[in-house]
């Protein structure tokens, strides 16, 4: 029997997320194909990309979790980087050609001094290797193709700035940012206050808002298990939603709810946390997952619904 011939392995159906450790040199698209084929799953799709030269936390989402992928992209991120100085490259890391050398003069204390001045909101010029898109098209595209577009500064926020090591030329540090943080282009900047130039040689995600590198697992961990283990990685559609408080709905509302109607505050045993919230995760008498809702003018309106928690 030929290739084109074999019976095709149906896919399954799951609804989790998978906190991935994804490895250097792969893309976020490939690192979920492959996820996505070790689980044969339907239907799956990752919370924002990590460059092929980075590594670490992707959460992948499978089923209906999907649904609940955009509160990921919008958190908080944290890595830890290594910046080299001395040299500028064509992309901002250690991807590209070097285009500018210059001699490292700076010492611990300046470097210090630097790291600290980008501590609060400040304004990035996203780097022309980026999947951002001008009149439809990534700006990576008019970079392979030598040319340079106008940007406009963006506002993101680092939280915090520290540290790791210093070993010239050479220095790690590890920041906290906003979403759309270009790390490569902080430390280019980092680079040009030092009066040296730089690049990034080492990027590791270790956080997306509250989920955390400490719990995800390799492809080839995953490959090497039985399917069952595999499935044990997957966590509740909810890890998603941990920062939103839990409103728990009698059989009734929760019919009304899974259908779409608003509910009355009144109606709705509201906690402390969930009275000044704008958005809640509603869950059953049992316990089981209904969506997430808005609060707001004295009703708890459905904004998204999980479809396999049937009532």
């Amino acid at each position: 029997m030929n290739s084109s011939q074999r019976p095709r392995v149906p896919r399954r159906v799951l609804d989790g997320v998978l906190l991935l450790d994804k490895p250097l040199g792969l893309s976020s698209n490939d690192a979920l194909i492959r996820a996505k084929r070790i689980y044969q799953a339907k239907k799956a799709g990752h919370t924002g990309t990590l460059d092929p030269l980075a590594t670490g936390l992707l959460p992948l989402c499978f089923g209906e979790a999907t649904k609940f992928s955009q509160d990921l992209l919008e958190a908080d991120k944290t890595y830890e980087a290594t910046m080299r100085l001395g040299i500028r490259t064509t992309t901002g890391d250690a991807e590209g050609e070097p285009s500018e050398i210059r001699p490292v003069t700076c010492d611990l204390p300046a470097i210090e001094q630097a790291l600290a001045g980008f501590l609060g909101d400040i304004v990035q010029v996203p780097p022309m290797y980026s999947a951002l898109k001008r009149d439809g098209k990534p700006l990576y595209e008019y970079a392979r193709a030598g040319q340079v577009v106008e940007r406009e500064g963006r506002q993101v926020t680092i939280h915090a700035l520290d540290l790791l090591s210093c070993s010239l030329p050479d220095v790690s540090f590890r920041v906290v940012c906003s979403k759309g943080t270009y790390v490569r282009t902080l430390a280019e900047d980092l680079g040009e206050v030092l009066g040296c130039g730089a690049h990034l040689v080492g990027l590791r995600r270790t956080a997306v808002g509250v989920l955390t590198l400490e719990h995800a697992v390799t492809l080839d961990a995953l490959s090497a298990v039985t399917e069952a283990e595999r499935d044990a990685w997957l966590q509740p559609v909810d890890a998603l939603l941990s920062t939103f408080p839990a409103v728990r709905l009698d059989d009734e509302a929760a019919r009304r709810f899974l259908h779409g109607q608003r509910l009355k505050v009144s109606e709705v045993a509201l906690a402390d946390d969930a009275v000044n919230a704008s958005r809640v995760r509603i869950y059953n008498a049992e316990g089981r997952l209904l969506g997430v809702a808005r609060v707001g003018d004295g009703v708890v309106a459905p904004e998204r619904l999980v479809v396999t928690a049937g009532m």
